[in-house]
């Protein structure tokens, strides 16, 4: 066996800040540092940058400068969408459902259910097929009567499948509801263009595709009134109270701008790598199953569910052996309870804890792909070979 060496195939829990990214933000931490509303030279400078940033974001969105709502992170941007569209339609009388999936980013799907049981509204959980993704038929009859907001994840987060976006939105549009997709997984990676999509709401987090940590945004379409999640000072045109993170609103619309002008390399690079995985991981380990979409799914992305192996057990051998991955979720990783997203998918509950997410990025190589397949061909025996002996 080769020895140790430090494979990171977690891409989908975070990338590392690409260094063209860092160096765009390094000034203004300590040479243009004014808050952002503050009228003075510094200040001002602060509201060029972000006013800029917001320009290279649209850009990129195909949406208008007053579109774009910059925030703290993917969570925000979800809860700020679903709670503000909530509160709106249940203060002008219209309908307050909320239509949603199984297979949601907890920030959505934990959103939802508080806001039923809180605020007592009425909740529908659409179910998804084999592969994670919502039914074009279900989808249709879950907006029937209208709803305050609909929230459909674009990639699963832990399986990779990538929904029907641009016809979701547009039977959500037949019907007069308001069409939501928390894009995460997707920025970087997939089509953004919001014009093309139809969406009216989208949720988007940096360090997904090699920005910083802390930032994110919300494209809310012109003309849709969202209540502030954060009261405060009138940030982002009323709807996000707090000062500017002037560093890291600079990182977002940079790392941005790159993933994009980018993707034909990167996606090229990432699609091989990944191929290679299933490949290798369905050829080598007996009863490996893909769990996912075989085809419309992420190009970074290979989730499997592995029987017999316990995926704690399993993450902490390959961490040992210098590998990084996760069971699903990056939310959801050391929880011993069967993954929802898979039982979803109608895996059984012993299976539903056998996930293994592998995901690629910018520094991955194929010889971290053999070096991979190598030590988790290895680890799978040895941990099927302990139960063996136990249950004997």
């Amino acid at each position: 066996m080769n020895c140790k060496r430090e494979v990171y195939l977690d891409y989908s829990a975070s990338t590392p800040v690409d260094p063209r990214v860092l160096d765009a933000m390094m000034p203004y931490f300590s040479e243009i540092y004014g808050n952002s509303t503050s009228s003075h030279r510094q200040g001002q400078q602060g509201e060029n940058a972000i006013e800029d940033a917001r320009a290279r974001v649209a850009k990129v969105l195909n949406c208008k400068l007053s579109e774009v709502v910059f925030t703290s992170c993917g969570s925000e941007s979800d809860n700020l969408a679903i709670r503000g569209a909530a509160w709106r339609a249940s203060q002008g009388g219209k309908p307050t459902r909320l239509i949603t999936t199984p297979v949601e980013h907890s920030a959505v799907i934990n959103t939802v259910l508080q806001l039923g049981e809180l605020m007592d509204l009425e909740t529908v959980i659409i179910p998804v097929d084999q592969y994670g993704l919502v039914r074009l038929d279900q989808f249709a009859e879950a907006c029937k009567g209208g709803a305050a907001v609909a929230s459909i994840i674009y990639a699963n987060n832990e399986v990779g499948s990538v929904n029907e976006l641009a016809e979701l939105a547009a039977i959500a549009r037949e019907h007069g509801v308001l069409f939501h997709s928390d894009a995460v997984q997707a920025g970087g990676q997939l089509s953004l263009n919001v014009e093309q999509l139809g969406l009216d709401l989208l949720s988007l987090s940096a360090h997904k595709f090699y920005g910083p940590k802390g930032v994110g945004l919300l494209y809310v379409k012109d003309g849709i009134d969202l209540p502030s999640v954060m009261t405060g000072g009138g940030h982002e045109g009323g709807r996000r109270a707090g000062t500017h993170n002037t560093a890291f609103i600079v990182g977002l619309a940079t790392a941005l701008e790159l993933a994009y002008a980018e993707s034909e390399e990167r996606l090229t690079h990432f699609r091989h790598l990944r191929d290679r995985l299933i490949a290798g991981i369905l050829s080598r380990i007996d009863g490996a199953m893909l769990s996912g979409h075989p085809a419309e799914r992420l190009p970074s992305h290979a989730s499997f569910v592995l029987p017999g192996i316990d995926a704690n057990a399993l993450l902490m051998r390959l961490d040992l052996s210098g590998i990084a991955a996760s069971s699903g979720s990056a939310c959801k990783t050391g929880n011993p309870e069967p993954s929802d997203a898979l039982l979803a998918l109608s895996f059984t509950p012993d299976e539903a804890k056998c996930g293994l997410r592998l995901s690629v990025g910018t520094r991955t190589s194929d010889a971290d792909v053999d070096y991979a397949l190598e030590i988790l061909v290895d680890a799978v025996g040895k941990l099927r070979a302990v139960k063996r002996e136990f249950v004997a």
